[in-house]
């Protein structure tokens, strides 16, 4: 949610940054919004002046009834009445338009950053840079789900019969594989300074109001039913929502936060043919990143951020591009994102979002209401997440990248620790 006063002092800056996000739908609510401040505001001054009118007027009726003046005392006692429910029916008005505006503002997107490359979706966002040798085997690699079933290592079938589509069974070496990646994560952000925690899994809707948009929301988030909850999609959603109504001293910023979560979600649409397995799931774990910071430093977060993300991958042998996503792919209470796509020798292209890195900047914490104090007053801060790692998404590029013509599967140094000292998994007779 951007700064009313953006919109107060200039709107048209903030109806070009709708138009660069092609949703010109929304221009309207601009002007709006303008509307309903002005007539919020004339509500508040008009039963401001009441309010002192009845507390001058009440004075005055004690003087009169202690000077036996009954019929005056009575007339002030008629317009005190008169005021009350004139000041009653302000706040019913305020109340309503104060829910409108709010309701607006909260569809209006953020101002992107200058440097964005602007692009109707996808398909227009920009690659800038690849990091690592994409390489193209001299054999075939198949189908991720045949290496899982050659491994031993996934059952779609039975998770079907408990679950439905959406939902798998990780088995042997490949489960121990999958958690073996999220604790090497874990420690990979811990050695980098940042807090490990593990949150809440579930969040109630005003958290979820705060860090999302009303069609992300929709379009992810379980709810349970006959209860004010949510399944979280991501940890940063109850990462940043522990921050809600709080300000925090300038000195401690930035808190750098690493999270562990399953994540759920309704991955509403259709999908193509690449997204079948477990590229697209109802459920997996997440190592999150968070970083809530000072908005002069935001920024230099973004990118410290994503690169991090982009060490991580390179010590498990995941070439992988760098994608600056356009206008008009992004959230709209994002500021700024990337994404890491890794090398699929299989297809022969960059495939398949390993993560993706966000700037905010204050639009949470306005919704949120997170603050720092600093010498020149109190301040919103600015959040900031990036996925560390995502499996089981993840262990497609993994499997394909350190796949062996005999169907056997490299683990790289940084994981043999936590595989048992195991160097290699082998496919099963």
């Amino acid at each position: 949610m951007i700064d009313i006063n953006l919109i107060r002092t200039n709107p048209e800056l903030v109806k070009e940054n709708i138009r660069k996000k092609f949703q010109d739908i929304k221009i309207e609510y601009v002007d709006r919004v303008l509307i309903l401040d002005e007539k919020i505001r004339n509500l508040k001054k008009e039963g401001d002046s009441l309010r002192a009118s009845r507390n001058s007027l009440s004075s005055q009726i004690g003087i009169f009834m202690k000077d036996k003046k009954i019929e005056e005392a009575n007339k002030i006692k008629e317009q005190v009445v008169a005021n009350n429910k004139r000041i009653e029916e302000i706040e019913i008005e305020e109340n309503k338009f104060s829910g409108e505006l709010k309701n607006l503002m909260m569809s209006i997107p953020n101002i992107i950053a200058v440097d964005v490359p602007i692009g109707k979706d996808d398909s227009e966002n920009v690659q800038r840079l690849t990091v690592g040798e994409a390489k193209i085997p001299d054999f075939d690699i198949p189908y991720h789900t045949d290496i899982l079933e050659s491994l031993n290592g996934l059952d779609l079938d039975s998770a079907r019969r408990t679950s439905g589509n959406g939902f798998y069974y990780l088995v042997g070496d490949v489960a121990r594989l999958h958690s073996s990646i999220l604790s090497y994560a874990r420690d990979f952000m811990i050695n980098k300074g940042f807090t490990y925690c593990i949150p809440p899994f579930m969040i109630r809707s005003d958290v979820v109001n705060g860090v999302m948009s009303f069609e992300e929301m929709e379009n992810m988030m379980y709810k349970i039913e006959g209860e004010d909850l949510y399944l979280i999609g991501t940890s940063e959603h109850s990462m940043i929502g522990r921050f809600k109504d709080t300000i925090l001293k300038e000195e401690d910023l930035p808190l750098c936060l690493t999270s562990y979560s399953p994540c759920f979600r309704k991955e509403v649409g259709a999908h193509g043919i690449e997204e079948r397995g477990i590229y697209r799931v109802h459920q997996f774990e997440k190592q999150e990143m968070i970083v809530i910071c000072k908005p002069e430093d935001s920024m230099e977060w973004y990118n410290k951020m994503w690169q991090i993300s982009s060490e991580f991958f390179s010590t498990l042998n995941i070439p992988h591009e760098v994608m600056e996503c356009c206008s008009g792919d992004l959230a709209d209470l994002k500021v700024k994102s990337c994404d890491l796509n890794a090398w699929s020798p299989r297809q022969k292209r960059y495939f398949g979002e390993l993560g993706s890195c966000s700037n905010l900047s204050d639009a949470q914490a306005r919704r949120l209401g997170i603050k720092f104090k600093s010498k020149d007053g109190t301040k919103f801060a600015h959040t900031l997440n990036n996925t560390v790692v995502a499996p089981p998404r993840m262990l497609i590029a993994f499997l394909e990248n350190n796949l062996n013509a005999d169907g056997s599967v490299n683990i790289p140094e940084v994981l043999r620790s936590y595989m048992g000292g195991k160097s290699i998994i082998y496919p099963k007779k």
